[in-house]
């Protein structure tokens, strides 16, 4: 028999046990090369409404976790980008909107999100749906020091707890009402080195989220931005 039809001849024959062979093979290499190639989270940050280059990446990814002799080859900070909050109509972004609530959403709930880095739009968003976390208690209590060192940039916004909003669409005849809490629930970063190298136009605002689990590493971050 000819090589070709040889080949044939087993391909005809052992098809099936050639398939399952490949299959496993392929398992296994993918599981080897997610082992080897797998890269803890060590922060999950989000840009809402900002847009960074390059540089600004790089300062608030790879270089936050050099500066914390972190090994790059084995852990990573995941930055969420291009994340857009509007409700501004003729906002270009506009249309990004939602699906951009949808992720953000999903993110805090499964703790993926501790820090959102926003615009005063994106930011009063976060604080009225009660996502952002309390600086005066986070900050004094852990970081007492550098607590005092920040008041100056510390940044107060209205939590909404409650509110007829629902009732509304029903009837117009009323008239909104909601309970409200006001803290310091934001961070003005104009005094940070890497948001001043970017450039911004409007003030960029710092976000805490609630539940997040990483609090440690958070308050390390806010220390690397405004060394």
């Amino acid at each position: 028999m000819k090589i070709k039809q040889k080949l044939q001849y087993i391909w005809d024959y052992y098809k099936l046990p050639i398939a399952i062979i490949c299959i496993a093979a392929y398992i296994v290499i993918y599981i080897i090369y997610g082992h080897y190639t797998h890269k803890d989270i060590t922060l999950y940050t989000a840009l809402v409404n900002v847009t960074a280059g390059e540089n600004l990446t790089d300062r608030l990814s790879n270089d936050f976790l050099q500066s914390q002799n972190i090994d790059t080859t084995k852990n990573t900070l995941n930055l969420y980008s291009n994340l857009y909050l509007t409700s501004d109509k003729d906002n270009i972004y506009h249309e990004y909107t939602y699906a951009s609530r949808i992720k953000i959403l999903a993110t805090i709930d499964s703790e993926q999100l501790d820090i959102a880095i926003m615009n005063k739009e994106a930011f009063d968003t976060f604080s009225q749906n009660g996502y952002l976390c309390n600086l005066d208690r986070l900050l004094a209590k852990e970081e007492p020091k550098f607590y005092e060192k920040l008041k100056p940039f510390l940044v107060k916004n209205i939590s909404i707890l409650e509110d007829n909003a629902i009732d509304l669409v029903f009837d117009d005849s009323l008239t909104y009402s909601a309970k409200t809490e006001e803290y310091h629930m934001g961070l003005n970063l104009s005094a940070s080195p890497a948001i001043q190298e970017a450039g911004f136009e409007e003030t960029v605002y710092l976000g805490v989220i609630k539940n997040t689990p990483r609090k440690d590493v958070v308050i390390e971050y806010i220390k690397y931005l405004f060394c």
